[in-house]
């Protein structure tokens, strides 16, 4: 029997290390130089994320993004593979009926962000920051970012403004470990402070002031900004600026990308704003709220003529013989009148 020496019984146990190590890579699913599981790699099945976004801006291919409210409209944007769904506070107007995004609250938009959570599967989700939530200080815009991830189910953040305090919150929000997009020119929650609903960047100084805000925004740590509402060139200038994408909604065609209030590109209703018709930027694909207004129409008409439900809509059936045992039973409990209009129905054969 030979007798294993130390130099021996390394060997052995670097061999058997080796073995094993090649064993547990046989049996993982995960590539060789995955460091741990964490999410899987993406295709086009799987979820975007931000690199799959900086991917997209490095190639110059544009962003989608339609802002979703609940679980169908977020349904329709996976199945249409929208890049990116944003819970906007918008639904405050497109959903609440309010005329301007200021009443909604957070735990309202905790309630549409869970409902989007559950119907969209491969975009990317970002939830808005609802006004009166991160403005105190930088502690309470962490903490509402905290919950509109941990508890809205989302993957990232929007906030509006570019004043130093905002900047020091978007800054304070990425160092939590937090995506943000940031969000300049109209800025609805502002409008207070702009005197409504009006267009951005139409002078020299509101013109440097967008770039210069978007600037700051970047530095601060925001993956992307939203440019509302100002001129295509000022756009322009904005997103050769800055090595971020941006996303234009009435920006003009030279953004990295463009976003659309769901309800407002497939002509669903008249929105609040821009004197209660349909903003001036938004190109209405379709006019679902006429299809809609025509079905609520012909329903009504159905049930009051009694031509709905008809035999086709009355699937559920029962025996004849169920049928005189139930009569039977009727008349012992005194319903005559019950029983009367049972037979009737039967003899119809609808139902």
């Amino acid at each position: 029997m030979a007798v294993r020496g130390p130099r021996n019984l390394s060997r052995l146990a670097t061999s058997t290390h080796k073995h094993l190590l090649h064993q547990w890579r046989c049996m993982s699913n995960l590539p060789e130089n995955s460091v741990y599981g964490g999410p899987k790699s993406q295709s086009p099945e799987k979820r975007v994320t931000l690199t799959h976004l900086r991917n997209k801006h490095k190639k110059g291919e544009p962003i989608t993004i339609v802002t979703a409210y609940d679980y169908p409209s977020a349904v329709h944007l996976d199945e249409a593979g929208i890049d990116v769904c944003l819970v906007g506070d918008s639904a405050s107007m497109v959903v609440h009926g309010h005329d301007t995004t200021l009443p909604i609250t957070l735990d309202e938009m905790l309630v549409h962000c869970r409902a989007v959570a559950r119907g969209a599967k491969r975009p990317m989700l970002i939830g808005d920051l609802p006004f009166g939530t991160y403005e105190s200080s930088s502690t309470q815009a962490v903490d509402t970012a905290v919950r509109v991830l941990k508890e809205g189910g989302m993957d990232a953040i929007k906030l509006e403004g570019g004043s130093p305090s905002r900047i020091t919150a978007a800054k304070a929000i990425v160092e939590a470990g937090i995506a943000v997009m940031g969000h300049v020119g109209l800025t609805p929650q502002a409008i207070s402070v702009l005197g409504g609903f009006r267009p951005q960047g139409k002078s020299v100084a509101s013109a440097v002031k967008v770039v210069e805000t978007a600037m700051a925004l970047q530095e601060a740590g925001c993956f992307s900004v939203v440019l509302e509402c100002v001129p295509a060139p000022v756009a322009a200038a904005a997103t050769s600026a800055l090595n971020i994408p941006t996303i234009g909604i009435g920006a003009g065609p030279f953004c990295s990308g463009q976003v659309l209030v769901y309800h407002d590109l497939l002509g669903m209703l008249q929105h609040p704003h821009h004197a209660k018709v349909t903003p001036k930027f938004c190109k209405q694909y379709a006019r679902v709220g006429d299809v809609i207004n025509k079905a609520l129409s012909e329903y009504k008409e159905e049930v009051t003529n009694r031509s709905f439900p008809g035999p086709s809509h009355t699937p559920y059936k029962i025996s004849d013989a169920d049928v005189n045992g139930f009569l039977n039973e009727l008349q012992k409990m005194g319903l005559s009148e019950a029983a009367s209009a049972a037979a009737t129905a039967a003899e119809k054969k609808v139902g």
